[in-house]
């Protein structure tokens, strides 16, 4: 039985880029609760579904993506639930 443990920002620096559902097992334990940003489907671009920002709040996500330079109202902020 994987240990339950609180994300690392390890754990976080490895989700960035990764889509939600590709996230493993152990990952999906660790960051549930976590809020992520996703880039917003627009008719001009059809975005990638992958975590661009990782935090315990909505606004820890938005000043992620701020200082990554991404504009934070192209994004939307889900929480990740847990696995079972």
């Amino acid at each position: 039985m994987p240990s339950i443990m609180a994300a690392t920002s390890k754990d976080s620096e490895r989700a960035i880029g990764v889509a939600p559902e590709r996230l493993g097992l152990e990952e999906q334990i660790r960051l549930a609760g976590k809020f992520v940003a996703l880039e917003i489907y627009t008719p001009e671009a059809l975005p990638l579904r992958r975590i661009e920002a990782i935090g315990d709040s909505l606004e820890e996500c938005i000043r992620t993506l701020t200082r990554r330079g991404l504009n934070p109202t192209l994004f939307e902020f889900v929480r990740l639930p847990n696995p079972f």
